[in-house]
């Protein structure tokens, strides 16, 4: 019984819980912004390549 007792005061996991949903959560952030940045990136690039091909 005390055994019981212990395991539902121990709150060890519940906070490496939290610590991996934050983790997950700038991850995820990392990620869209990579994204984001690189589609930006690829649209200025486009830009430039455009300009140059039509220079006289």
């Amino acid at each position: 019984m005390q055994l019981v007792a212990k395991f539902l005061r121990d709150e060890s996991g519940a906070t490496a819980i939290e610590y991996g949903l934050i983790a997950a959560l700038i991850a995820l952030g990392i990620v869209v912004g990579a994204g984001s940045l690189g589609n930006a990136l690829n649209a200025q690039f486009t830009s430039v390549g455009t300009t140059l091909n039509n220079a006289p």
